[in-house]
């Protein structure tokens, strides 16, 4: 029986490490002015070799070791030697766009990358992909088509979740002017020409600027939560239906000037979101408990657990680390917060959480696909 139990608790101990190897996809950021971070080592470590200067979206890639392949702002690709690929110029997401580009894994190939792209504040060029092939250029990777038209107008909004089969994906994002929330799937066949859409909550629309604002995955893809900037903006929540697409039992939260920023915490028990309070002049993270109970016992938990001295700060990024990251604009440091997943102000939040070498954060930080891994 001790002999089993020991086996028992080495498969656990085995299948962690397992897990944890295989979140290298997330290990490399590129984002704001030249900043950067890598998780291949015990702790995250700022780098100061990237090309990319953005002001709001970005997206990065590695391999499952955490070597770099490329990142992008939604307008230029670099590639791992931080080059501008060939035919790397040129794509049209909008480097002040909220969610500029994302990068998702062609189901059942080894080299073909999608990069989707969202254009600015719902302009024309609105949701589109582009075809990268790391075959190319002696592995350093090349695109082969650019900007294949998805939809117009759309909003700021781009995120994916793996589908519940473990191989393909579901593309996610907003239509402009509208309550719908709109779904795409990926798979081996390419990039499906009719969205799955769900008309629920509110409509997104008005004033161009109200197009801003992340949306998120939980880490289990089961549920998603969208910030609907404005000067008294909101927070929304929903249900996610992996098998088909489908987004529904939308609970929204009222009452946030600016709210920019979204993630949830890794045991997705918490809901973390960004405002700028216009009233002290100070950025704040406000918390939400999904585990209050009804949803107007989540809505009430709503609290302030950290103040920032930053007088606007961004996107909220769940890192490899499990600890979340905060954008201070303009700033020379990230803030941290290192116990995503405790209640209220035990969160541990650290304004100057992580020096950026000289390098300023501005408002975005990475955005990846959930559960990434091939």
């Amino acid at each position: 029986m001790i002999r089993l139990k020991h086996l028992a608790i080495a498969f656990i101990l085995g299948c962690t490490t397992i897990a944890a190897q295989a979140q290298g996809e997330q290990n490399n950021w590129y984002f704001g002015k030249s900043a950067g971070i890598t998780f291949n080592s015990d702790s995250a470590v700022a780098v100061g070799n990237g090309r990319l200067v953005t002001e709001e979206g970005s997206a990065s890639i590695s391999d499952k070791n955490g070597n770099l392949l490329f990142y992008t702002n939604g307008t230029t690709v670099w590639n791992r030697n931080h080059k501008v690929m060939p035919n790397g110029n040129g794509l049209m997401g909008g480097n002040s766009s909220t969610q500029s580009a994302l990068i998702v894994p062609k189901p059942g190939s080894e080299t073909i990358y999608y990069i989707f792209t969202t254009d600015i504040q719902a302009q024309s060029d609105g949701l589109r992909y582009s075809i990268l092939d790391m075959s190319k250029d002696e592995g350093n990777g090349d695109l082969v088509f650019k900007n294949t038209f998805m939809i117009a107008p759309a909003t700021e909004k781009l995120t994916a979740v793996r589908h519940s089969n473990g191989k393909d994906w579901w593309v996610l994002a907003h239509r402009w002017n509208s309550n719908a929330y709109i779904s795409f799937l990926v798979s081996e066949e390419g990039v499906a020409t009719q969205p799955i859409l769900s008309n629920v909550g509110t409509v997104h629309g008005g004033l161009n600027r109200k197009a801003i604002g992340y949306l998120k995955p939980s880490p289990d893809g089961t549920r998603l939560a969208a910030a609907l900037w404005n000067d008294d903006s909101n927070f929304e929540l929903l249900r996610f239906d992996r098998s088909t697409g489908k987004v529904s039992d939308p609970i929204l939260f009222k009452g946030f000037s600016e709210a920019y920023g979204i993630a949830f915490s890794p045991d997705g028990s918490k809901l973390y979101g960004t405002t700028n309070n216009k009233k002290t002049g100070k950025g704040q993270i406000v918390q939400f408990d999904l585990r209050a109970g009804n949803p107007e016992a989540i809505i009430k938990s709503g609290t302030v657990v950290a103040t920032s001295g930053s007088p606007t700060i961004g996107a909220l990024q769940l890192g490899p680390d499990g600890r979340i990251y905060v954008a201070r604009k303009d700033n020379l440091y990230l803030g941290v917060i290192y116990n995503p997943n405790a209640k209220g102000k035990a969160v541990t939040y650290k304004d100057n959480g992580l020096k950026l070498l000289g390098r300023k954060s501005d408002l975005g930080l990475p955005n990846f696909a959930q559960d990434i891994r091939r």
